[in-house]
């Protein structure tokens, strides 16, 4: 084993990836109320992350959209617009249908630069324009076909409020036109995740009622020599995204550490050579997994700020943590140290590149409008609460809106920066710290948890257009309340932490006459110190009294 991980961090110094954006499934079957749930953390520096909103439309015969480069904004063509459009907020349109990706890359020299859809604008499409998943992906490789694709492979999550699916998509090269592509329903007493690796193997050729897969996903690969065997063996992954350990540890170890959360641990820890790079022993995860017991939206959110706690991975357990514990490491992932040791750092599910962070509820027993919810923020899924946002809602709460959230520009508007602002205020002093964020985090979550049943029960009594403006409202005042109650939280960490002390506090505020505590490091990293100076800081008087 040594063996092989040292030829492998040789290999990763190479390429040091980013990997960002995970995904977390759970079929109705699977879940605590017969929900249908997904999740995104969209992941990567350099850019603010806000809510968009894209209003329905009716559109005449011969009308057409422009597509631009989600980068520099350059019009790269236009494509025929269907008679009607859904309404999207981020990715939830007004049918409860959410879809969300995580990037693969694959095989590089199938990127087609000529294709005019890049899959963030497929997504886009799909959602304007479906009413139910399996359409959706039909709309979007549809799509592709007639216009082209320009971006790497992704696997895209497909949802509705019946029926969630995991899709993968990669293109043919430059200057082909389409795409190749499979897609397979989660089954509905299943859970499934994917995070920045291809996770789809062998599929069901004859099952469309579960599986869908473009007509030449296995001849083309035979055309470009990534397959030669039987069809009944084909493996998308290894035809179109071939694994090594950089991509294994970096993506596929975070759905290991989701799948223990939810099912035996001892049965989950036999993948452990996987991720650690043994693939004579092993060489996949499970695709669906069983889950022990039903599965919640509070679980859910709890899975998307997972850091391998309590696992062989633990990012607050050894020596890189720090003196607090801090699950957070700077970027590169990769490092090497003077004496030519080369190391790399673990990626988890939570991490502070995030954009934003959602988690979608899809309930088929109630209308769409209030059937749908969103729960979101902007930036680190540890570091947040999730605010309720619902699928009908028609106007975007001031503190996710674009403008208010400038990555190069601090606003007290913006919901990114004020989590950020309490984040890296945070991360430094974790151990220490942390306890009054999730204080706060708990404190919302538990309000709006209550707070959406009373909606529910609320637009029961009101007609369709009465419920879309009271959930629009009450969007927007979730949203006020988040940023009021962590413009609270940043008050009471400086106050509360100041000069790394701390003053008393409860119920989010300092006790009045408060007493002062110190408490210092971690007592591992105490120990270290300990170990790594000698007797340098030991005190004199002690060791003479030891001794005499």
């Amino acid at each position: 084993m040594t063996r092989i991980l040292t030829l492998i961090f040789i290999f990763i110094i190479s390429h040091p990836l980013i990997y960002p954006c995970t995904n977390l499934i759970v079929g109705k079957a699977a879940s605590a109320d017969g929900s249908v749930i997904c999740t995104y953390n969209c992941d990567g520096y350099g850019f603010a992350g806000f809510l968009t909103l894209i209003p329905a439309a009716d559109h005449a015969k011969g009308d057409q959209r422009a597509i631009t480069d989600w980068l520099s904004g350059k019009t790269l063509g236009y494509i025929d617009e269907p008679s009607h459009t859904y309404q999207v907020i981020g990715h939830i349109n007004e049918k409860q249908v959410c879809i969300v990706e995580t990037t693969f890359d694959g095989r590089l020299e199938l990127v087609n630069p000529k294709g005019l859809l890049d899959y963030d604008t497929m997504i886009k499409l799909g959602l304007q324009r479906a009413s139910t998943a399996r359409e959706a992906i039909c709309v979007m490789t549809d799509l592709v076909a007639q216009y082209g694709y320009n971006s790497s492979g992704e696997t895209i999550t497909v949802c509705d409020k019946n029926e969630a699916w995991i899709m993968e998509i990669i293109g043919k090269g430059p200057g082909v036109k389409g795409a190749v592509w499979v897609a397979m329903r989660v089954p509905d007493d299943c859970i499934c995740a994917h995070a920045n690796l291809s996770r789809i193997r062998q599929f069901p050729l004859n099952d469309k009622d579960n599986c869908l897969y473009s007509k030449d996903v296995i001849r083309f690969a035979r055309e470009r020599g990534y397959f030669n065997g039987k069809d009944t063996d084909f493996s998308f992954r290894e035809a179109y995204c071939p694994i090594d350990f950089e991509n294994v540890r970096y993506a596929d170890a975070r759905v290991w550490s989701f799948y223990r959360h939810h099912f035996n641990t001892s049965e989950i820890d036999k993948y452990l050579p996987y991720i650690n790079g043994d693939f004579d022993v092993c060489d996949h995860l499970p695709l669906f997994l069983k889950p022990d017991k039903p599965v919640s939206v509070r679980d859910i959110q709890a899975d998307m700020r997972d850091h391998y706690e309590g696992t062989q991975l633990d990012m607050t357990a050894d020596m890189s943590a720090g003196p607090w514990g801090m699950p957070v490491r700077p970027m590169p992932m990769t490092f090497t140290t003077n004496d030519g040791h080369h190391y790399f750092v673990e990626r988890p599910i939570a991490t502070q590149k995030s954009a934003f962070t959602l988690v979608a509820q899809l309930r088929n027993w109630m209308p769409d409008y209030v059937g749908g919810v969103m729960y979101f923020n902007l930036d680190d899924a540890a570091m947040v609460a999730y605010v309720p946002v619902y699928c009908c809602t028609n106007k975007v709460p001031d503190a996710f809106r674009r403008d208010n959230n400038n990555y190069h520009e601090f606003s007290e508007k913006s919901a990114f920066w004020m989590n950020n602002f309490v984040a890296n205020m945070v991360y430094p002093r974790y151990s220490v710290i942390m306890p009054d964020l999730l204080e706060a985090q708990s404190e919302l979550e538990d309000f709006y948890s209550r707070q959406v049943t009373i909606d529910e029960t609320k637009v029961s009594t009101l007609t369709a257009d009465e419920a879309v403006a009271y959930l629009t409202s009450r969007t927007d005042h979730y949203t006020r309340c988040m940023m009021e109650r962590w413009n609270q939280l940043a008050r009471l960490i400086i106050v509360k932490h100041n000069d790394q002390v701390m003053l008393e506090s409860a119920d989010g505020r300092i006790k009045p006459g408060g007493k002062l505590s110190y408490p210092g490091y971690r007592p591992q990293f105490y120990e270290q110190i300990g170990r790594d100076t000698g007797l340098r800081y030991e005190m004199k008087e002690y060791i003479e009294r030891n001794e005499r």
